[in-house]
Order: structure tokens, then C-alpha cells, then sequence
């Protein structure tokens, strides 16, 4: 028998306040058609008291309920974040703090922007595999509002803010691709690319934050090769073909990005699950966030096979086969 991390439990949040694209065309010189036609983005969330942690907090409380589980029973919390709510220490920390988990119960945060679900479910997934734990609870919120030039129409029409997060646990398998779980994970990174998408700060750099900046071109560019490349590696490394799989799940980038990948993956539009149009790219939140939201509409169902992809700043890639 091979032990495996199952997903029993998924959640995410919003925050209240809904920015449409006319709402945007009030402060910068833009308009609905030219964002949804480039970007196929309507709206997306923004926080405006809310911390990181806060949305971190509400994702995982829900998470733990369709899991079924309490605080006490994890025994890991990772974080996926680019927008903590202080340098150090970790939203992971801050969570668990307000969870309740048991005293040395590991925290931590991680940062490979877009690509920090795959990143973080793999670590997780890893030490769960390891016989190291046997629940986990991976979170990604982002606050992406908050390091936006709200003055550049190239970025800020971009992103949105929110969180979403699951709970893993250990289970046997038989160790073939019949098993549910999360079947193979893959994750990679190309740093000579550094300067493509970044912020424009840093604290050994500038002493702050900084605003997002992103070479469009090049990002599309890479972004569709890297996508597909993950999410073909990932199936055939299981033994699976584009035919089996009844869900890709992308990272939420650009309607382009993600139509792209799909087709070069063979796979038709109505197995693609697309929710940039009403979150717009919460970065590390994209693919959690999408996730939880079609299961909770029974869109998604238990027993299928689901395929992740994603790629985010650095250059960071990978991909993720699971099985609910």
C-alpha cells in the first residue's frame, strides 16, 4: 500500500466589495470592452479593512468544516502569500494562532506568487507521503489590492483579492492511477526571468512594498508553454491522457492564457474551469478558489480527475493530477 493525500475539506472568501470594470473606467482611462476583450475579466473583490489573515482565517474555518475536522487535529499549516500582512512574522503563524492548533504545530509561509497552490500542496502532499504528518491545511490569500499602482491601467484592471484553502489527509492507496488523491505533483522555476513580473520594491531593496509590474508579452509568452508543459507531464506521468481528464483547473491569469492551454491540451472549453471573469487573477488564490467555488455549486464532484496548472512571477511554474 502507498499512502496518499486525500482533500477532504476545501473553502475560500471573497470580500464584500465588488469592483467592476465600469467602476474602474471612473479612475483610470479605461472601459469594460477593452478589459473584458483583452483579459476577459467583469470583476473582481477588493479588501478594504480586511488583512490577509483575515480571509486566510475565514477560507480555513470553512475548509475545516466540510472536512469535518478541528483545529487540533492538524499538523501543518502552509501558507501560499506574496501579500503577507507584516514581513515577519508568517500569516501561517497568525492563523494558527487564531485557529487554535496544538502548541508546535509547524507554520509557515511560502512565496512563488501565482504558482504558490501547486508549490504549497506539493510540500504539503510531500511530508504527508513521508508518514512526517497526517493533516495539513494549505491556504492562499492575497490582498493583491494592496501592492497595485491603481494609476497604470496595464495592471491594476488585473487583479483581485481573496483566499481559498484545503485540508489534506493521509490514506492508503494501491500506488496506481486508479487511487484518489493527489496522484503526482510537479514544480519548477526559471529565474532568468526575474525581472518579467515583479514588484517594484522590496525590503532590502526600497524599505517598501513596491507596485506590481509585468512585461504582458512576455508573460503570455511563457506563461502558455509553461501551463501546458506542467499539465502534460503530470498526465502522462500517471498514465492518463487528456481524454480522462474531466477537469483543468488553470491558473486564473487571462481568458487567453487559459483558452490556450486547453486547446493545446486537446481539451474542449466546457472541461476548462474559468473564473477570472468574476475574481480576476488573485494570484496564489486563483486555483483554490476556483476549486472550492465549483464544488460547493456541485460543478466539480467527488471521483473526478482534476488536472492544476500555473505559472506566477519568478518564472515559477507546475502541475498537480488529483483525484477527488
Amino acid at each position: 500500500m502507498l499512502i496518499r493525500s486525500e482533500i477532504i475539506g476545501w473553502g475560500h472568501y471573497l470580500p464584500q466589495k465588488v469592483l467592476t470594470n465600469d467602476d474602474l473606467a471612473k479612475i483610470v482611462d479605461t472601459s469594460d470592452e477593452w478589459i473584458s476583450t483583452r483579459t476577459g475579466i467583469k470583476s473582481r473583490h477588493i479588501v478594504e479593512q480586511e488583512l490577509t489573515s483575515d480571509m486566510a482565517l475565514e477560507a480555513a474555518k470553512m475548509a475545516l468544516q466540510r472536512a469535518g475536522m478541528n483545529a487540533e487535529d492538524l499538523d501543518l499549516i502552509i501558507v501560499a502569500s506574496i501579500s503577507p500582512d507584516n514581513t515577519t512574522p508568517s500569516v501561517a503563524t497568525r492563523v494558527s494562532g487564531r485557529l487554535g492548533t496544538k502548541i508546535g504545530t509547524p507554520a509557515f509561509d511560502i512565496s512563488a506568487a501565482c504558482s504558490g497552490f501547486v508549490y504549497a500542496l506539493t510540500q504539503a502532499d510531500n511530508m504527508i507521503r513521508l508518514g512526517q504528518i497526517k493533516n495539513a491545511l494549505v491556504i492562499c490569500s492575497e490582498s493583491l489590492s494592496k501592492i497595485v499602482d491603481w494609476t497604470d491601467r496595464n495592471t491594476c484592471v488585473l487583479f483581485g483579492d481573496g483566499a481559498g484553502a484545503v485540508v489534506l489527509r493521509a490514506c492508503e492507496g494501491k500506488g496506481d492511477n486508479t487511487d484518489t488523491g493527489i496522484l503526482d505533483t510537479r514544480i519548477y522555476a526559471d529565474g532568468s526571468h526575474y525581472d518579467s513580473l515583479k514588484t517594484l520594491g522590496g525590503v532590502s531593496s526600497t524599505q517598501n512594498a513596491g507596485f506590481l509590474y509585468m512585461d504582458g508579452k512576455e508573460v503570455f509568452k511563457y506563461g502558455v508553454n509553461a501551463l501546458t508543459q506542467a499539465a502534460e507531464t503530470v498526465i502522462t506521468e500517471t498514465g492518463f491522457s487528456s481524454a480522462d481528464i474531466d477537469w483543468l483547473i488553470p491558473h486564473q491569469a487571462n481568458i487567453r492564457i487559459i483558452s490556450n492551454v486547453g486547446e493545446k491540451l486537446g481539451l474542449p472549453s466546457e472541461k476548462v474551469i474559468v473564473t477570472v471573469d468574476h475574481h480576476g487573477n488573485t494570484s496564489a488564490s486563483s486555483i483554490p478558489l476556483a476549486l472550492s467555488e465549483n464544488l460547493e455549486s456541485g460543478k466539480i464532484k467527488k471521483g473526478d480527475l482534476i488536472v492544476i496548472t500555473a505559472m506566477g512571477a519568478g518564472f515559477t511554474w507546475g502541475g498537480a493530477i488529483i483525484r477527488l
